[in-house]
């Protein structure tokens, strides 16, 4: 029983890795340009099939074609900010045209990823295929290396925020966007590469999770919406409180799993979402600005 419980909490961490890079860049976008991005999820997707096509068509080395996959999603992050998202700012009805806006997206991209690469379901081979042994529980290679690489990449993007001057501006601006012009930061600069940060952390978590779930134009919904879960739980505008809420949240799910079945997991997910709407609005660790 002690080892079950130990595998489910390892794979809970593993699972909550994903959850915590996806929630994190949503919970980006939110605390910076206060809107909700719907194509955060196809960022995912462009993430893993760059990853396949980084190693099946160009035959780079896994982690050369991952950093790839995170540069290219990055930068067509950035793009669409530009020349999609920049123009309405300022412009009335900003309440509901990124809703619009980035919804068109998600559906312009999974229609061209179908159109493109076909509905079927493609293979990307695994990091390492090795088994390990960690604390009396056995976990394939390719587990342990997106937990290790999302520990290391939230390590370095939280000080990246609390240490650079990039990080100082973004937060600024969070805060106070007329203050933060007043001062000399260019709001428009840090609104784009907010928006290209957010995708990187997306395809990241779609580069890691492809050997494990494969690629196809539809992954990143569920993702999407588990993104969504943890930003609630975590408190919108908490980045802190999205990775939090992230690692919590598949932990939970997979507790879940030893005493229901495993299609019980989104509705604990869910559930958790419904219970902290009810009991605590603003979130698990509360709002709060960065």
């Amino acid at each position: 029983m002690i080892y079950q419980l130990l595998e489910q909490i390892i794979s809970g961490l593993i699972s909550g890795a994903s959850y915590a890079l996806v929630g994190a860049g949503l919970s980006l976008i939110w605390g910076t340009l206060k809107m909700i991005n719907f194509a955060h999820g196809e960022f995912y997707m462009l993430g893993g099939y760059a990853l396949f096509l980084g190693g099946s068509v160009f035959g780079l080395h896994p982690a050369l074609a991952a950093l790839a996959a995170v540069l290219v999603v990055m930068v067509i992050s950035c793009v669409t900010e530009k020349s999609l998202i920049s123009s309405l700012l300022d412009k009335p009805g900003w309440d509901v045209s990124p809703f619009v806006i980035t919804l068109g997206i998600s559906i312009f991209l999974q229609n061209l990823a179908l159109k493109v690469w076909g509905e079927r379901f493609r293979n990307v081979p695994y990091f390492d295929s090795s088994i390990y042994e960690v604390l009396g529980v056995r976990i394939s290679g390719q587990r342990l290396i997106i937990l290790a690489v999302a520990l290391i990449v939230i390590a370095v993007f939280m000080i990246f925020l609390k240490k650079t001057r990039m990080g100082w501006s973004l937060k600024a601006t969070a805060q106070d966007r007329e203050a933060a012009t007043l001062v000399g930061i260019d709001i428009k600069s840090i609104y784009m590469w907010t928006f290209g940060l957010s995708g990187a952390l997306a395809a990241l978590a779609g580069a890691m999770l492809a050997p494990i779930y494969s690629v196809n134009p539809w992954m990143g919904i569920p993702l999407l919406i588990k993104g969504f879960v943890v930003c609630v739980l975590g408190g919108l505008g908490s980045l802190e409180g999205a990775i939090l809420a992230g690692f919590a949240l598949g932990i939970a799910e997979n507790l879940g799993v030893m005493f229901w079945t495993s299609e019980w997991k989104d509705v604990i997910s869910y559930s958790l979402f419904v219970i902290v709407l009810w009991v605590r609005p603003s979130g698990l660790f509360g709002e709060k600005e960065w």
